[in-house]
């Protein structure tokens, strides 16, 4: 390699593995390595977009956006999700994919790219029927109809079911009337909405003949030859912390009227005379089937996340072998960052959690192509991909902003400087925290699907739904199923050692490892569980009670998704074939599972599932698991295959 890849020594008796690193990229790839090629293709190709951001002003910015994603759209990469016969590719599990890679790139792209196609594009596709698709797709599958996706308020974000804007059916003329009834309604921070979007899918509240149906969605014209549409006033928002090349915007509706049609009627439709009808009775149960038929937003987000972590990543990496400061072990010469066992500490375990998330993406990425291929098709199986997109949304972005900031610190002064990229990683993606559902939020309907077993995950969270939710809670049915007896007899069965498991068991035994997450998992669903009883026994407000105990319901998600991720990485290992490939990712698998553990060994001191040796024996293994790692970094990073590009660090890379 032209970079550095020595190591200080590692444990005696070790043998280092050696990676192929083109196989090891086969395996990330695996099933889309031919859309991922076309994808990383394309990025190189716009490679000057990375420098037009900075230099371009905003209006110019947002057009040059707007050229690459339409270039971009004429490649297929974009439409790999929509049928063949409007001329997409047929392949749910692809577009995702394709998503994912392009996150390599400028995120501005990336996310107009998730506002037309996958937003805008999905809802048509997913919310319309057949009239919605042969209007709209053809177009809106070449970029030539740009289009906006109008969900969001100023006064209402995650609680959508509280939306003010409203839509009224007039049967005299066949016709539903959008309203903006005040500034709390107005649509905001809508993608594409200030400069290019044609048509809006505005989600609104339908009322018939005076009864209110809930949220509802309607194709609505918001621009015509290039102007505001009758009726409907837009502002810009402006310039924002990041992603300057989409044009976010507001929207207020004054009495827009769109035919009867206009409505997205594959779960509900009103007919010519004014009456309401739907295949889902229940409205809280339509109004979720409405919206986790857009799921595959939060899949493409958490996707996005990995990749932006594995761009910050390879670049501190790089940066880490090739940077020397001071003199350690020899006075000739100064000693390369990453034979520090500290700076292996910052970046090594990241690399290893990095992999970990990617692999739990791929499994979300494969379930979430099935439930929308029709491969599997039930409720249940809908639950979990919707529990499992929240969750790993949730970790895989709040871990981008960590991996973000910490390579940029690990890269010093020169990481501060435009040119090497990081700034940009840091303002564009830190938002991805928020939008597709603000990660706290999300987590909470993860517990929630826990605590209920999945019945009713995503119902709403508002203060009527809490108190129905809390006061119908199977306490004693979750308490009996989350026994600490039963739990420990499960361990048990899986490792030797009796009520010692958690002593005598290999560090390095992927069951210890998962036995211990699971352990943690299910002892803190039991523990929420106990606390809403205490709350509910003392005849206690259930909105107080949920309230009160926040703090563990998202606690208790996050180790849900810790699980989730170690299980999927240790099932990647176990059915690798044996080479230097499954030694490396072992090793890394070792390392976020001990990491992790040794991340919250508080709690599992508390409870009595670490004694103090243990915990200090943890920490001598990631190190020694780190000093393992060392020799194996650049390849591990350059396995991503992230085109050279895009890791734009003149300063930090030569």
């Amino acid at each position: 390699m032209a970079l550095d890849n020595t190591s200080i020594p590692t444990t005696t008796g070790y043998v280092q593995p050696d990676i192929d690193v083109r196989a090891l990229s086969a395996v990330l790839d695996g099933e889309y390595a031919e859309i991922r090629r076309l994808v990383r293709n394309n990025l190189s190709r716009h490679a000057s977009i990375l420098e037009e951001a900075e230099e371009l002003g905003l209006d110019a910015f947002r057009e040059r956006v707007r050229e690459v994603v339409v270039d971009m759209a004429a490649t297929g990469q974009t439409g790999m999700g929509f049928p063949a016969s409007y001329g997409g590719g047929d392949d749910v599990g692809a577009s995702i994919a394709a998503f994912e890679t392009l996150a390599f790139g400028d995120l501005s792209v990336l996310v107009k790219v998730g506002v037309q196609f996958g937003l805008f594009g999905g809802a048509i596709l997913h919310l319309g029927t057949q009239r919605h698709h042969d209007a709209h797709l053809p177009r809106l599958i070449t970029g030539e109809l740009m289009g906006c996706f109008a969900m969001t308020e100023t006064g209402h974000g995650s609680n959508v079911q509280a939306l003010g804007t409203v839509a009224r059916y007039d049967a005299a003329r066949q016709e539903f009337v959008i309203t903006t009834p005040g500034d709390e309604a107005r649509k905001d921070y809508i993608g594409n909405a200030a400069r290019h979007a044609e048509l809006a899918v505005v989600f609104a509240q339908l009322e018939v003949a005076g009864e209110s149906h809930g949220v509802h969605a309607f194709v609505v014209p918001v621009r015509v030859g290039g102007e505001p549409a009758p009726g409907v006033r837009i502002e810009d928002d402006g310039r924002k912390m990041g992603l300057n090349g989409v044009d976010n915007g507001r929207i207020r509706f004054d009495d827009v009227r769109v035919p009867r049609e206009a409505l997205l009627n594959r779960f509900a439709d009103v007919s010519p005379e004014g009456v309401y009808e739907s295949s889902i009775d229940n409205p809280h149960r339509r109004f979720f089937t409405m919206l986790g038929t857009l799921v595959q937003g939060r899949v493409s987000v958490g996707g996005a996340g990995i990749s932006v972590s594995k761009v910050a990543l390879s670049i501190a990496t790089r940066y880490a072998v090739r940077r020397r400061q001071f003199s350690a072990t020899s006075d000739a010469e100064e000693q390369v960052l990453l034979d520090y066992g500290l700076h292996q500490r910052r970046l090594l375990p990241l690399i290893a959690r990095t992999y970990a998330l990617h692999f739990a993406q791929d499994a979300v990425r494969s379930q979430l192509h099935n439930v929308f291929s029709g491969i599997t098709d039930d409720a249940e199986e809908r639950r979990r991909l919707e529990s499992r997109a929240a969750g790993l949304k949730a970790l895989a972005t709040w871990h981008a902003t960590r991996v973000v900031q910490e390579c940029r610190e690990a890269c010093g002064g020169a990481g501060y400087l435009a040119v090497n990229r990081f700034a940009a990683l840091k303002a564009d993606s830190d938002v991805f925290t928020t939008f597709e559902g603000d990660n706290h939020v999300l987590l909470q309907l993860v517990a929630k699907g826990l605590l209920t077993d999945q019945a009713s995950a995503f119902e709403d969270l508002d203060q009527a739904g809490m108190v129905r939710f809390v006061t119908g809670l199977a306490v004693e049915t979750l308490l009996e199923r989350t026994s600490a007896h039963k739990l420990l007899e499960r361990v048990r069965d899986l490792l030797p050692g009796g009520d010692e498991w958690d002593r005598e068991a290999g560090l390095l035994d992927s069951d210890y490892q998962l036995a211990m997450v699971r352990f943690r998992e299910e002892h803190m669903l039991a523990g929420l569980a106990r606390r809403i009883k205490s709350g509910t026994d003392q005849k206690r407000d259930p909105g107080e009670v949920f309230s009160q105990v926040q703090d563990h319901v998202v606690a208790l998600a996050r180790a849900h998704v810790e699980r989730l991720v170690t299980e999927a990485f240790v099932e990647k290992v176990r059915a690798m074939p044996e080479g230097g490939e499954k030694v490396a990712l072992a090793l890394l698998c070792d390392l976020f599972a001990l990491s992790t553990i040794e991340a919250d060994r508080a709690w599992f001191m508390e409870h009595g599932r670490l004694t103090v040796q243990r915990s200090k024996t943890i920490s001598r293994e990631v190190s020694d698991l780190c000093r393992k790692v060392r020799p194996l970094a650049l390849d591990l990073v350059d396995a991503w295959d992230i085109p050279p590009e895009m890791l734009r660090a003149p300063d930090l890379l030569g």
